[in-house]
């Protein structure tokens, strides 16, 4: 392998194709829009329901009585039986769910989203139209982590990865973090 060759007069930054794959990482984070600061992150091996869900209880324990709205896409495992078993016993129901695949609330995951979304919940989720991510601005924030610290990076491991993230997100808290105004005034976009 060899290093990058740095741009010169007339000429473009050269990067070797050829590099050593550490590995990676998931993160799953929490935009708070009315502070624009990253909360509770979790960065880790894999995003499965049970990740999905540990993040989740990390995050409510911040404030477990408090009233939490959580926007997410449409991926799966936001609307996971793990999911709705937790979420129903952190708000103390103890009626059948049913079974998954077969019945109840656990049937499918348009069933599972229905108890997910329910507006007297104190813990519920907002979903994003397919295809519309712009519409998170958790999706908006990953852009900037991702120009900021990620485009063009070298790590030399996962835990180095992770533990520049963590950094990462304490600067930008410290430093940058405010709601993001948007200014979309709903006319068509002129392409």
């Amino acid at each position: 392998m060899h290093p990058a060759h740095p741009m010169q007069p007339g000429q473009p930054e050269r990067i070797e194709y050829e590099y050593r794959r550490h590995g990676t990482q998931a993160l799953i984070a929490n935009f708070e829009v009315a502070t624009g600061k990253i909360m509770a992150p979790t960065v880790q091996d894999t995003r499965t329901e049970a990740d999905f869900v540990a993040h989740l209880q990390q995050t409510v324990a911040l404030d477990p009585e408090g009233q939490w709205i959580f926007v997410a896409d449409q991926l799966n495992t936001h609307k996971s039986a793990t999911l709705v078993q937790w979420i129903a016993k952190a708000l103390g129901i103890d009626e059948d769910l049913g079974v998954k695949g077969e019945s109840e609330i656990l049937k499918d995951m348009n069933a599972r989203a229905a108890f997910l979304q329910n507006e007297s919940h104190r813990i519920r989720f907002v979903y994003t139209p397919k295809h519309c991510s712009w519409l998170n601005q958790i999706e908006i924030w990953f852009g900037i982590l991702s120009r900021r610290l990620l485009k063009r990076a070298s790590f030399t491991s996962t835990d180095d990865l992770k533990q520049r993230i963590f950094q990462f997100i304490a600067f930008f808290n410290e430093t940058f973090a405010k709601p993001f105004r948007w200014t979309y005034t709903g006319r068509p976009l002129v392409v």
